[in-house]
């Protein structure tokens, strides 16, 4: 599934850094190289995935709003072939920090039909042989 698109790209960062991000051919073409976005957008749905695959079903039937932003940054983010600028990295850091919190489970996401996994038990459960030594077996002893 993927969680956000060119356009939003676009939308969000404008289409001249995206070119700058993008267009890397010895002759310059001055356009957005769409592969290279596509691919760079694969790769932060993948990441997302493994943060998701925790406590949601995947893939999710319908994309949360939490996640395309998310999915933005951590696309212009991979785009970025130096140092990005203090925003950015910001932003990236920001974004890593709400996947860590959805896949501990302190942001929940609201997903129709995807429920969060539970697990099996509640607690601890344990079982074990009657004691042999007691204060009812040990009278006179004790």
């Amino acid at each position: 599934m993927t969680y956000a698109t060119q356009q939003q790209m676009i939308d969000r960062y404008g289409a001249s850094a995206l070119v700058m991000l993008t267009d890397r051919a010895e002759i310059a073409t001055g356009a957005i190289d769409a592969a290279m976005i596509t691919r760079a957008l694969a790769d932060a749905d993948a990441t997302i995935d493994g943060y998701l695959a925790r406590h949601y079903a995947l893939p999710l039937a319908t994309v949360p709003p939490q996640l395309p932003p998310i999915a933005q940054v951590l696309a212009f983010w991979s785009l970025h072939l130096t140092e990005p600028d203090a925003k950015t990295k910001a932003d990236y850091d920001t974004a890593q920090r709400m996947l860590r919190d959805i896949a501990d489970g302190r942001v929940k996401l609201a997903v129709a039909g995807a429920e969060p996994q539970t697990t099996a038990a509640s607690g601890v459960r344990m079982t074990d042989r009657p004691r042999p030594l007691s204060a009812s077996t040990m009278t006179g002893f004790i």
